[in-house]
């Protein structure tokens, strides 16, 4: 997850953004559109790193020459964090994670973290919950500062990974946590479809039939 490096400064970031084929108006207005979602929660953006491919780096996304240039800029501009325009399979954030020591997240990763932020209501907070770890759960091996580190440290990456045994400790925790929402949120339909039907009939007119009698037995 996301933090603030320290108290006296907002978390720094590079924004990564690749053009695979779509106008440069479009490209732009989406780096833009980047940029206003890290604004949202508080992030700073630092530097912003662009790419042209055919299609997106099967390894890295972006190339190894890009990601070169990004690992050489992280100590230069004191950043802190990765961001990456658009989405990043599990293997994919891995390699970067690995070969910039640094955290990496992509542009639903991003999302998902407003959406944690603006929740309000007790349903709208599980389902972020659930949203997160459902995208958690595919890219644990590489999420070493989100389930391994303790809290405080640095930025970078301190914490080199806590073995075969912790990341299926953490896959147990987090399909447990699921499953609890799981329930939670069903509840909480339960709890609603409940309300609205009493509410439906507390509100239904009850229809008074008055019995008239028939002119059946009426003498002519």
């Amino acid at each position: 997850m996301i933090e603030n490096i320290t108290q006296t400064r907002p978390t720094r970031a590079v924004l990564v953004g690749l053009n695979t084929g779509i106008s440069s108006s479009d490209f732009d207005r989406s780096m833009d559109e980047l940029k206003e979602l890290v604004k949202a929660i508080d992030i700073e953006t630092a530097l912003t790193v662009t790419q042209s491919l055919p299609s997106p780096d099967r390894s890295t996304y972006i190339g190894s020459g890009k990601v070169e240039e990004i690992a050489a800029s992280l100590d230069m501009f004191d950043i802190d964090l990765v961001v990456v325009g658009g989405v990043l399979s599990p293997m994919q954030a891995r390699n970067l994670e690995k070969a910039l020591d640094t955290e990496v997240i992509d542009r639903t990763g991003l999302i998902l973290q407003i959406f944690a932020r603006r929740a309000k209501t007790r349903e709208a907070c599980l389902q972020v919950e659930f949203a997160q770890l459902q995208y958690m759960l595919p890219r644990l091996a590489h999420m070493r500062t989100s389930l391994s580190r303790q809290g405080g440290g640095s930025g970078r990456l301190s914490n080199k990974g806590s073995g075969e045994k912790q990341l299926e400790l953490d896959r147990r925790r987090i399909e447990h946590r699921m499953a609890e929402l799981r329930r939670d949120l069903e509840g909480i339909k339960k709890e609603r479809d409940t309300q609205r039907a009493e509410e439906c009939a507390r509100d239904f007119p009850r229809l008074h039939l008055s019995v008239t009698p028939t002119r059946a037995n009426q003498q002519y």
